[in-house]
């Protein structure tokens, strides 16, 4: 292929498009059987944490958190899967009491973190990882312990503990991007290559939240992994998906019941709904309420 790097292909065409800048790019080591997913985030990060205040050290431990879902997620577009949403969260004992990110199958990204202050401490508690199947209705869950310093840690303990698998995971984050890289082994790699894993780690563990932000994930890749033949598969698109609905909310006023949400209006003269997760803080005054239960 003419202009183009022999060390990576790419399967189907290989055209000039936009610098991408939020996505998940998977991608295969040819002679090691090594595969890895890359997940780089900028623009749809930085409105989902926009207007919340978040300290540093708690921004990181989100976007952490959000990348390691995309990067599950990515596994839910891969296997041509539709309607379905990985949750992970994490409750704690610690000044960090909740951290909750979501990704859909189509690469829709939201979450949101409760804190007291600005200690990223978690303390004891768990990791529930969830896959709800939107169309059916069904929910899957595993619960794993916070067994590691940090997401990469405790995930990659689960990996290994539960599932028999050899990764390497590396999240990085800041309150502009984030970037998470996850390495698998697969089963004949070390006959392959004796030293390929240890040597694909190596260079991995090199890779820092800066190189991420202006490069194309090809030109990343290559760079990274300089003496390595890599096969890429098509980019996916990642974006923040929090729409604002009040007609979700008056739905749920109507659930509550006019007399509860009069008794409401009576004392505090207004009904205040807050979507969490979104950020969405919804007002209903006393004309607002007669409309809904008109």
């Amino acid at each position: 292929m003419g202009g183009t790097d022999p060390r990576l292909w790419s399967e189907g065409r290989i055209e000039n498009i936009r610098l991408q800048t939020d996505y998940v790019q998977r991608f295969i080591f040819e002679h090691l059987d090594i595969r890895g997913r890359l997940v780089c985030l900028t623009g749809a990060w930085t409105r989902m944490v926009e207007g919340r205040g978040y300290p540093a050290p708690i921004a990181e431990l989100l976007g952490h958190t959000t990348a390691l879902a995309v990067l599950l997620g990515a596994n839910q577009k891969q296997d041509g899967a539709s309607g379905g949403r990985i949750t992970l969260q994490v409750q704690g004992s610690g000044p960090v009491k909740l951290v909750v990110a979501d990704c859909t199958a189509d690469l829709k990204i939201r979450g949101t973190a409760h804190h007291e202050g600005d200690d990223p401490a978690i303390g004891e508690g768990k990791l529930a990882l969830t896959f709800e199947d939107l169309a059916s209705g069904q929910i899957y869950q595993s619960l794993v312990p916070l067994e590691g310093a940090g997401m990469a840690e405790i995930f990659r303990n689960y990996l290994e503990r539960s599932e028999q698998r050899t990764a390497y995971l590396l999240l990085r984050a800041d309150g502009a991007a984030l970037c998470g890289l996850l390495l698998e082994k697969l089963p004949g790699a070390d006959e392959r290559d004796a030293d390929g894993w240890n040597r694909i780690v190596h260079l991995a563990s090199t890779l820092t939240l800066a190189e991420t932000m202006d490069a194309q994930p090809y030109d990343l890749l290559v760079r990274l992994f300089h003496e390595e033949l890599l096969r890429v598969f098509p980019l996916h698109a990642v974006e923040y998906h929090c729409p604002w609905d009040p007609g979700k909310v008056e739905g749920v006023l109507r659930g509550l019941g006019r007399p509860e949400v009069e008794s409401i209006l009576a004392e505090q003269g207004e009904v205040v709904i807050k979507n969490e997760m979104c950020n969405h803080e919804y007002r209903f005054d006393r004309a607002a309420i007669e409309a809904v239960f008109t």
